[in-house]
């Protein structure tokens, strides 16, 4: 994305004509107002402001004499098909992006879209044996099974695709050349396909260390080649460069229920009672974006996990951020995951 929404965010008590300055300065067409803790107050688009200076609004006033209050948002687990079918059937160029009451970013229609093209490069995962999919990777790599029409690896290269990615890295390690023989150098997708192998299994992090020294000096995009997910993987790259992280994990709500009434107890004395309580979590989604500076410090054939790697930092208190994604998301680890899979393919836009 070529803007930084924040740019526009603006307090409730700044002046009309601040407000005028910030939409022709961002030519966004739209200004946020904001209170201190991201909450969502309102929005000002240059037609608010000129209906304003016809009713004899002064440029002195405060930005919230004039906004609109009951803007139309959308929640950041939305599609960008759905983004864009919402703004044109309302005839508007920009809608902000809320989880609950609190901003998180801005959708505009001009960038929903374009498919803008990126350098960055995407790093697969695809050497796993699948052995808990025995016997169906007996002789062919889990990413190489087919979900629907295609294997779940090719389904993930055009999601990438659509999304304007064109610079992959494939890691392999059982049965390379099932892989290989199918996608070769990319030029049938009009890509380019480089891949490393492991000759021993180097751990889910541990292939970094793999990629040859021209690898494009930009954030990195590594996933899990058995996934088969609609992640807007824009936006996550795009949360990754605007916070600054070094690190970002896609991560994935999961509750848990428990299958007992819980006690709490203070030596015997019942303090509380709970039937059945459900727990949730955050887990891994087995999708990272990381800065050049992660990848390279990690040695050739050294054998590491990404949380592992990532924990390192995080004891340097260095920025590793979590972006939570609410998109389909399936992990092909077993035989019901890939039943499953086959079901869920039919009505996803895959």
């Amino acid at each position: 994305m070529s803007y930084d929404w924040r740019n526009v965010v603006v307090a409730a008590t700044v002046s009309v004509k601040e407000a005028l300055q910030r939409l022709d300065r961002e030519a966004l067409r739209i200004v946020l107002v904001c209170d201190d803790s991201m909450r969502l107050l309102g929005v000002v688009t240059d037609g608010d402001i000129r209906r304003a200076l016809l009713k004899g609004v002064g440029l002195e006033k405060e930005v919230q004499t004039i906004m609109n209050t009951s803007p139309t948002t959308v929640a950041n687990s939305i599609s960008r098909k759905d983004a864009i079918a919402l703004m044109q059937s309302k005839s508007i160029l920009a809608v902000p992006v809320v989880d609950g009451d609190k901003l998180v970013g801005l959708q505009t229609l001009q960038q929903a879209k374009s498919t803008q093209q990126y350098d960055n490069p995407v790093f697969i995962m695809a050497g796993g044996f699948g052995t808990r999919l025995r016997p169906l990777t007996d002789d062919t790599p889990k990413p190489m099974l087919k979900v629907g029409e295609r294997p779940i690896l090719e389904t993930l290269i055009l999601n990438f695709i659509k999304s304007g990615f064109s610079n992959f890295y494939i890691s392999t390690h059982y049965l390379p050349n099932v892989i290989k023989d199918y996608f070769g150098n990319g030029s049938k997708w009009n890509v380019n396909i480089t891949y490393v192998h492991e000759e021993n299994p180097l751990g889910t992090g541990g292939a970094l260390g793999l990629l040859p020294e021209n690898t494009p000096d930009l954030p990195l995009i590594m996933v899990n080649g058995d996934v088969l997910t609609n992640v807007d993987f824009e936006r996550v790259l795009d949360f990754h460069v605007q916070n600054d992280a070094l690190a970002t994990m896609c991560v994935r709500e999961y509750d848990y229920q428990i299958p007992y009434g819980v006690i709490v107890g203070d030596g015997e004395r019942i303090i509380s009672m709970e039937e059945k309580p459900v727990q949730r979590f955050f887990v891994n989604a087995g999708i990272y974006v990381i800065d050049p500076e992660v990848f390279k410090s990690v040695d050739k054939n050294r054998h590491i996990d990404m949380p592992t790697l990532l924990q390192d930092y995080l004891n340097k208190n260095e920025e590793v951020l979590m972006f939570p994604i609410h998109e389909y998301w399936l992990d092909i680890g077993r035989m019901d995951d890939f039943e499953r899979a086959q079901l869920d393919i039919v009505s996803l836009d895959l």
